[in-house]
């Protein structure tokens, strides 16, 4: 007996904490919307995720983004690259600091 009341009073600690992170204000009226729809969504949990806001970024954006990525990589080691071989050209060109030379 003693088992059950410390699930119970488990249970009622998370409720509270739900309810004090406005968990339960937001699951009720995101289900209320929900009930009041007239034309029920195909797909009830994707209605959910986007009325909650936790829609996230579709398969075909996050593929677009991860090639943008690699992409955006490959200029970056290209211009650093450039960027080296042209310091190493001004270094060439230039005399070194320091030489006595007037500036």
């Amino acid at each position: 007996m003693a088992h059950y009341r410390a699930s119970e009073s488990k249970r009622e600690q998370f409720r509270r904490y739900l309810e004090k992170a406005g968990v339960l204000d937001s699951l009720t009226n995101v289900l209320v919307a929900l009930y009041e729809e007239t034309d029920k969504p195909n797909n009830p949990l994707e209605f959910l995720r986007h009325h909650l806001g936790a829609a996230g970024p579709e398969a075909t954006d996050t593929e677009l983004l991860r090639q943008e990525v690699a992409e955006l990589r490959q200029k970056c080691d290209r211009l650093m690259e450039e960027n080296k071989e042209l310091r190493n050209k001004l270094l060439h060109y230039e005399p070194a600091q320091g030489d006595g030379a007037p500036e």
